[in-house]
């Protein structure tokens, strides 16, 4: 039922061609970052958002930030952290989920080398528990 055409050299170099012409197409899609990289644990996992709180106040998060239901000195020198979670980017830059959440706060200059943000020396565990309580912020 084959042709001689469909077995032919030029037919499947041709269509070989074809074929890689739409991988490469499909390709070209928007590309997201993973959640979190293989391998690695998730990172709200064990994080404690109650926790978070008391860091947010202990890293004096409000001395820049506005954080909902954190009282302190009224300032606009990072933006408001309500609606965390909402939020397309994690400071203008990556896209935004947990694992990109964590990567930001241990190290912002080291994301955006432009960040007003300083690197706080926050720890890992430190980072994921104020992740978890900036995800619930409404």
């Amino acid at each position: 039922m084959h042709s001689r055409l469909t077995r032919s050299p030029a037919c499947r170099t041709a269509a070989l061609l074809g074929m890689i012409a739409l991988l490469l197409l499909a390709g070209c899609g928007e590309q997201r970052l993973p959640l979190s990289p293989r391998g690695q644990p998730d990172p709200l996992e064990g994080a404690d958002p109650i926790r978070g709180r008391q860091l947010v106040d202990s890293y004096g998060c409000v001395a820049c930030h506005t954080v909902p239901g954190v009282r302190g000195p009224s300032s606009n020198v990072g933006p408001p952290l309500e609606k965390m979670a909402l939020r397309g980017y994690v400071g203008g830059v990556l896209p935004n989920n947990p694992y990109n959440l964590v990567r930001w706060l241990l190290d912002p200059p080291a994301v955006d080398p432009r960040t007003a943000m300083p690197n706080m020396g926050m720890s890992t565990a430190d980072a994921r528990h104020i992740t978890a309580y900036l995800l619930t912020l409404d």
